[in-house]
């Protein structure tokens, strides 16, 4: 499992590119909360957003992820954690008022880039928006 990369892999690469050429500016593998002991693949902090991006097997997707036929108790427990500290890190994001995607490493960076463009502009609407009420007369 050390050889096994935890950041820049080829969909994370291929993302961040996408993205990047499109003008957004992002940090990579950053905390998106302080104290939180999780990064995210890419974080837009000013407008609250978190990116990452799963791999099949170990974020146990159910398109793709088959469990291993040898020691399998194992794999049932590791995959079983790693699934639940997604939600956890999910719902404490939200808390915080971030909107977090999740992409599957199968899905087409194009279609994931457009969706981070797309989120990233309407939540610097909204907080353009905040800074700046209508006065209603």
């Amino acid at each position: 499992m050390l050889g096994n990369r935890n950041r820049d892999t080829a969909p994370e690469l291929l993302l961040r590119s996408l993205v990047h050429a499109a003008g957004l500016r992002y940090r990579v593998a950053a905390k998106p909360l302080p104290k939180m002991r999780r990064t995210a693949d890419m974080v837009f902090r000013p407008v609250k957003v978190a990116v990452f991006i799963d791999g099949c097997f170990w974020h146990g997707c159910p398109e793709h992820f088959v469990m291993p036929k040898t020691n399998r108790p194992y794999w049932e427990d590791k995959i079983g954690r790693n699934v639940q500290r997604d939600r956890d890190t999910d719902n404490r994001l939200a808390e915080a008022g971030w909107l977090v995607l999740r992409f599957w490493e199968h899905l087409e960076p194009e279609a994931c880039a457009a969706t981070v463009i797309e989120a990233v502009a309407a939540r610097r609407q909204e907080v353009e928006a905040s800074k700046h009420p209508r006065k209603i007369s």
